[in-house]
């Protein structure tokens, strides 16, 4: 599994994530929505961790800043 994501998405993903699973853990947000929410917190908050979107592959994505060739 090869990174491909920059450090700016990582971040984004991040505090979504955080802010999403604070909702739910506070209860602000609750029933089904909790639910919807609470995955999408953890999936947002994994692949900001790991680096990896497994949905930019198909789609052919990086958000990772291409290193200058070497000489």
């Amino acid at each position: 599994m090869q990174k491909n994501m920059g450090a700016l998405d990582r971040l984004i993903r991040f505090i979504v994530g955080a802010v999403l699973a604070i909702l739910v853990i506070f209860s602000a947000v609750t029933g089904t929505a909790a639910v919807v929410l609470g995955l999408i917190a953890i999936v947002l908050l994994l692949t900001s961790i790991i680096a990896f979107c497994p949905l930019y592959v198909p789609l052919k994505i990086s958000t990772l800043k291409k290193k200058p060739p070497e000489k």
